[in-house]
């Protein structure tokens, strides 16, 4: 057991010193982000150098059930999931002294499976190092703590604060907004020291309960490694101070929605120079290149940054989400935001994500736009001065026209891999096809009795 234990971070292997470990969950995300796995006595992880599961549960919906498998037959073969020990990392929540470990998924031929969203990231992260290119992103994770749910026909409610108050709405970076709901975040700060992980910062937003945390740019399977792994820690957090942590796009109605920005920057391997930025520090034909393929290609990819029918409903002008592709230096009302910072740092914020995402999936989907726009080196639009909302929509309205578009982009179906692509489009139009079979409150309120 040993052996293994040496190649662990640091982290992993402090919060096991001097403690007998229990268990080890190998783990796995699906096409939801959704951990599957198995779960073992350390003794048997430590003599097994692999398990298998079947490739089908990149095919199970979020509701549970199964997509149609667009290379027909359904036989379920086995895959192989071998530990990436550079992810051990703590389950401080548990009872018994336990760790996470993410495994990679190969085919038993020994290829990587292309609809591994962890393979998606990197396949497309690849592409960058082939032209001397290393991309590197910092995400914004925005989340709503509310009150426990446990009928899923009455509206969500924001949580009761220490005060006896339920959190107030529109206390955008109130500390003492954060303060009502302290122990949850003294919880979250806890999980992520002894899981290894760098908080850049945690403020109040502007929803009732909703909360952001930023954490340090870095390379992108890492730092999708760990929105992963921050997600259930969040959630475990919030059940200990009975409440909710929920990701959904748009959870209370009237509420500002949760997104997942994320900024990219670009680095060239061979100068460890930012590509964005000039010898004399100003912007270069590759950040206007970049910004051109966000613009270019984002409604094709919107159907993985807003992945579910609730997704939707955060396009909405005025409530601090972009409606469209515009972009600017240093205006949040753009879909597309050029961030103040020094030349070093130069990036591009893109505001579309919601954080119901599969962070995997997201980090692909968004540089696949701006690698495209690199190769491509096409010029963006003007850039936008005033409110971006007073302009146009021109994001699709639901899921189904966004999986229309996605369907239609062959230049984004090469980058991300056609497999994966259909295998994509199969589960997310079953779980459309779910939702159009119910019956809505607002339906039967409007339309039982008047039409």
């Amino acid at each position: 057991m040993s052996d293994w234990i040496d190649r662990i971070p640091e982290a992993a292997r402090n919060y096991i010193a001097g403690r007998r470990l229990d268990e080890v969950e190998c783990i796995v995300g699906d096409i939801a982000g959704v951990a599957r796995g198995k779960a073992m006595p350390a003794s048997k992880f430590a003599k097994q150098p692999s398990f298998f599961l079947p490739n089908s549960i990149f095919l199970q919906t979020i509701t549970g059930d199964w997509a149609d498998n667009p290379s027909g037959a359904f036989t379920e073969p086995d895959m192989i999931l071998t530990p990436d020990f550079r992810t051990a990392s703590a389950a401080p929540w548990t009872a018994d002294v336990t760790l996470q470990v993410i495994h990679d998924v190969k085919d038993q031929s020994g290829a990587p499976v292309p609809v591994a969203p962890r393979n998606v990231l990197r396949r497309v992260v690849q592409l960058f190092a082939d032209r001397g290119w290393t991309p590197v992103v910092a995400p914004e994770m925005e989340f709503f703590l509310v009150a426990r749910n446990t009928d899923p026909n009455m509206p969500i409610q924001p949580p009761m604060g220490r005060s006896g108050r339920r959190a107030a709405a529109k206390q955008a970076y109130s500390m003492s907004a954060v303060d009502e709901y302290g122990k949850v975040i003294d919880d979250i700060y806890d999980f992520a020291e002894a899981q290894g992980f760098e908080i850049d910062g945690i403020l109040q937003e502007g929803g009732a309960g909703q909360v952001e945390i930023n954490l340090q740019h870095g390379a992108p399977v890492e730092l999708a490694d760990q929105i992963f792994y921050f997600k259930r820690l969040i959630r475990e957090a919030a059940l200990r101070h009975d409440c909710f942590a929920t990701f959904m796009a748009k959870p209370i109605e009237g509420e500002p929605g949760s997104a997942m920005h994320i900024h990219h920057s670009i680095v060239d391997i061979a100068t460890g120079r930012n590509i964005f930025s000039d010898e004399n520090g100003g912007e270069t034909d590759a950040f206007l290149h970049f910004i051109a393929g966000m613009q270019t290609y984002l409604p094709a990819v919107i159907a993985l940054l807003a992945p579910y029918v609730n997704s939707y409903r955060r396009y909405v002008p005025d409530f601090a989400a972009p409606i469209n592709l515009e972009w600017g230096r240093d205006n949040r009302t753009t879909g597309l935001r050029v961030p103040i910072s020094d030349p070093a740092a130069r990036r591009l914020e893109n505001r579309l994500a919601g954080m119901d995402c599969n962070p995997y999936l997201a980090f692909a989907a968004s540089l696949a736009c701006g690698y495209l726009g690199l190769v491509e080196q096409k010029l963006p639009r003007p850039e936008c001065l005033g409110d971006a909302y007073m302009d146009d929509a021109e994001l699709p309205t639901n899921l189904g026209d966004a999986l229309d578009i996605l369907a239609e982009c062959d230049p984004i179906r090469e980058v991300l891999g056609v497999e994966f692509c259909r295998v994509y489009e199969s589960v997310k139009r079953n779980e459309y096809k779910e939702f159009l079979q119910v019956i809505s409150p607002w339906e039967r309120e409007h339309l039982l009795l008047n039409v």
